[in-house]
Order: structure tokens, then sequence, then C-alpha cells
């Protein structure tokens, strides 16, 4: 996890600092369209995390609920995650 959590942070800094750049440009009235361009390069550096930190999850923190015989509890958890990455 240690390992996975460093590259996580990582990939968070890198957007925090995309998120700065998209309010400077916006200060600054940089064009529409090179905004936009950048918001879409800041939701696919999420999506991106996102899919890591699930993917950790469900082969770590889901195997363990089965191994301990918590399988409905586990269902419930990829259900939840199924639905929120639908939104």
């Amino acid at each position: 996890m240690h390992d996975n959590k460093s590259k996580l942070v990582r990939r968070l800094k890198i957007i925090e600092g995309q998120v700065r750049g998209l309010q400077k440009m916006i200060n600054e009235g940089v064009y529409c369209i090179d905004i936009i361009t950048q918001t879409s390069a800041v939701k696919q550096g999420l999506s991106n995390m996102e899919d890591s930190l699930m993917e950790s999850h469900l082969n770590t923190c889901l195997v363990n609920q089965i191994k301990k015989g918590q399988t409905g509890e586990a269902t419930k958890e990829i259900l939840k995650v199924y639905k929120l990455k639908r939104k």
C-alpha cells in the first residue's frame, strides 16, 4: 500500500498544480478552448487516480473480506464502486 500511496499522492500533487494553472489561465483571460483543454486533462488525471485507487481496493480490501467470509459486505462494496464509477 505504501508504494501505491506515494504514487497517488504524487498524482494528486500534479493535479493540484494543474488546477492552480487553470486559476491562472482564467485570471489572465486565456482563450476558452485552451482552458477547456486543460480542464479535460484535470478530469482525466482524477479519473486515472480513481481507477488506481479502486484497483488497489479491489485487490486488497475486498479480497481480504472475501477470505474472511464477508462476501455480503464485499458484494455491497463492489456494487457501490460500480455505481460511483458510472456517474
